[in-house]
C-alpha cells in the first residue's frame, strides 16, 4: 500500500519483485472521504494485515477532503475507488460523474447536528437567521437541503460560511459561526470540547435517515476491472466484520499510517461506526448490502431536494453483486 497526504504521492514504495517470485499485483488508487481517522480503521487494518497483497492488489490511498471531492475524484478516474456519502455520490452522478457503488459502510445516517446553548437556539426551528459553518465538500453540507425540506423549512433561511476542515471547534467557540455539523463518529470532539453547553441532534431523529458512507468505484474502471473491484470488495468486507469485533486491535495500527492520532478518540470514533454499520440488512444479507427499495428512496429524496442535472435510474447507480452474504454485520446498534 501507498499512503498519499492530501494529492500528492509519499515517498513510500514498494520493493520490486523479480520475476516468477509473486503474481504480479493490480495497482488500485482508493480516496477517503476525510482525512485518516477511528472511521478508517478497516481499511487500514486490511493493508496492516497484508491483505490486499494476498488479494495480489497494490493499493494507494488518498487523504480525503469531503465526500464531494471524493466523488468528483473517483467520478472522473482521478481515484480507482473510494468512499463518499452515498447521497454526495448521486449528485454526483447526476452532474455526470461515472460512479457506481459497490458497497455500504453507514447503513444509518451519521449526520449530526452542532450548536451553543449561548446562541440561544434551542433546536432546528431556531435555526433561520443563523451561520453554519462547514468546508464546502462537506457532505452534511451538501444534504441540509433534503433535512430542511422534510421538516418544511426553506434551506436558504441558515447562512452557510466556508470554513476549513479543522476549524468547526474553534470557528464555533470563537462565535465566528452559530453552529455546523458533524458525523456521529465524530460527537467525542464536540462533547470534550464544550461539555454541557454543548446543543445537538441526529439527522435520523428529524426525519432524515439516508445511507451514508459507501464504497464507490468509477463506472469504467469496473467494467475494465470486475475481478479487481470484487478483490477489494472482498477485503473491505472482511476487515470491517473483523474490526468490528476487535476494535482496539484495528485502531491500534492507525499511528502507523498518520501522526497525532488520540487512540481513545479514535476508538470512541470507531465504536460509533460498527453502530451505524448495523441494520436488519448488513446483519443478515451480507455486510455492506444495499436495500433495492430504500436506494430507491434514498434517490427520490435526493432527486426532490436537488437539481440533478440528468436523471438516471438508481437501480443502474449500484450493485450487490461483490457482496459475500457469508460476512455479515454483527448486532451492535444497542
Amino acid at each position: 500500500m501507498r499512503l498519499r497526504i492530501g494529492l500528492a504521492a509519499s515517498a513510500m514504495s514498494l520493493c520490486a519483485l523479480s520475476p516468477g517470485t509473486a503474481a504480479a499485483q493490480d495497482d488500485v488508487t482508493f480516496v477517503l472521504n476525510w482525512v485518516t481517522a477511528g472511521e478508517h480503521a478497516a481499511v487500514f487494518y486490511a493493508d496492516h494485515a497484508g491483505w490486499f497483497a494476498e488479494a495480489d492488489l497494490d493499493v494507494t490511498i488518498e487523504q480525503g477532503q469531503g465526500s464531494a471531492v471524493a466523488a468528483q475524484r473517483v467520478g472522473a478516474g482521478a481515484a480507482d475507488m473510494g468512499i463518499a456519502d452515498l447521497g454526495t455520490a448521486m449528485v454526483a452522478r447526476g452532474a455526470g460523474a461515472d460512479i457506481v457503488a459497490v458497497m455500504n459502510v453507514y447503513a444509518n445516517s451519521p449526520y449530526q447536528m452542532y450548536w451553543l446553548e449561548r446562541s440561544g437556539m434551542e433546536g432546528l426551528k431556531d435555526f433561520p437567521g443563523h451561520r453554519f459553518g462547514n468546508p464546502p465538500g462537506d457532505a452534511a453540507r451538501a444534504m441540509w437541503p433534503a433535512l430542511a425540506g422534510v421538516n418544511g423549512m426553506d434551506p436558504e433561511a441558515v447562512t452557510w460560511v466556508n470554513i476549513a476542515p479543522n476549524a468547526k471547534v474553534s470557528a464555533l467557540a470563537s462565535g465566528t459561526i452559530d453552529g455546523t455539523t458533524f458525523f456521529a463518529n465524530y460527537h467525542h470532539v464536540m462533547v470534550n470540547a464544550f461539555g454541557d453547553e454543548l446543543r445537538w441532534f441526529a439527522w435520523s431523529d428529524m426525519g432524515l435517515n439516508p445511507y451514508g458512507n459507501s464504497i464507490i468505484a468509477n463506472g469504467r474502471f469496473l467494467e475494465e476491472n470486475r475481478d479487481v473491484v470484487a478483490r477489494m470488495v472482498e477485503v473491505l468486507q472482511r476487515a470491517h466484520r473483523y474490526c468490528a469485533e476487535n476494535g482496539e486491535e484495528c485502531v491500534g495500527v492507525l499511528s502507523e499510517y498518520s501522526s497525532g492520532l488520540v487512540p481513545e478518540n479514535e476508538l470512541a470514533n470507531w465504536a460509533v461506526t460498527t453502530r451505524l454499520m448495523t441494520d436488519e440488512f448488513s446483519t443478515t444479507e451480507g455486510l455492506g448490502y444495499f436495500d433495492p427499495a430504500r436506494i430507491s428512496s434514498d434517490y427520490e429524496l435526493v432527486d426532490t431536494y436537488f437539481e440533478i442535472a440528468t436523471p438516471f435510474d438508481p437501480q443502474e447507480f449500484y450493485t450487490n453483486q461483490f457482496i459475500d452474504p457469508s460476512i455479515t454485520m454483527i448486532d451492535v446498534a444497542n
